[in-house]
């Protein structure tokens, strides 16, 4: 079931370079939270009930449901669902997700290492550079916000690589993705949010208080 898991994240990366639309995006972001959930139940069995039930609420309550419910906002308001992509520019970005997955296995089994889990790590060593390659490729401020999300769920998995042996990681990784998170979805929210229908990341430098 572990396993299943992991392989489904992992297609969810794969499917972010090559969707045009922003709802699809939020529902990878809603998608990979019930997935990260489901792997903090199997994976972090040993921890204590309260480490539990933070991890829970963070994966359930913020992941699957604040982050989309609050994107879906943002579609609302901006009154757009969809990037300005070309066949071109979805095959490069997919050529450069099918090249970070290799460097990724082959990053992993260089230094694989007995104290960690060696799955989770390089699955959220892809997720930080699916994260990257989104910011990187799109102009939208849309998805570089989604990347960002994805850089996240990337340290919070890659927390599981060590959570068994040392969860207080998984409780910093968790600080960490919910101050961000909402740091981040705040001023999309209340500064960029109602002129983002025509905006590429090229005009983020004239935007003004």
């Amino acid at each position: 079931m572990l396993l299943a898991l992991i392989i489904l994240y992992t297609i969810t990366l794969v499917y972010l370079p090559i969707t045009e639309r922003f709802r699809n995006y939020t529902i990878i972001v809603a998608l990979q939270g019930w997935i990260l959930l489901g792997i903090a139940l199997l994976r972090l069995h040993s921890v204590s009930l309260w480490e539990m039930g933070f991890v829970v609420a963070e994966t359930l309550i913020f992941k699957a449901v604040i982050v989309p419910v609050v994107l879906l906002r943002i579609i609302g308001r901006t009154g757009i669902n969809r990037i300005a992509a070309s066949g071109k520019s979805q095959f490069n970005a997919l050529g450069l997700s099918i090249a970070a997955l290799v460097a990724s296995i082959a990053v992993t089994y260089y230094i694989a290492d007995a104290t960690i889990g060696v799955v989770f790590f390089g699955v959220s060593l892809y997720g930080l550079l699916s994260g990257l390659i989104l910011i990187t490729v799109r102009k939208r401020i849309f998805p570089h916000m989604v990347g960002f999300l994805v850089l996240e769920n990337g340290v919070f998995l890659f927390s599981m690589a060590v959570g068994v042996e040392m969860p207080v990681l998984i409780n910093i990784a968790i600080l960490l993705d919910i101050l961000i998170s909402v740091l981040m979805l705040g001023v999309f929210l209340t500064k960029i949010g109602g002129e983002m229908k025509n905006m590429d990341s090229d005009n983020l430098t004239t935007i003004k208080d």
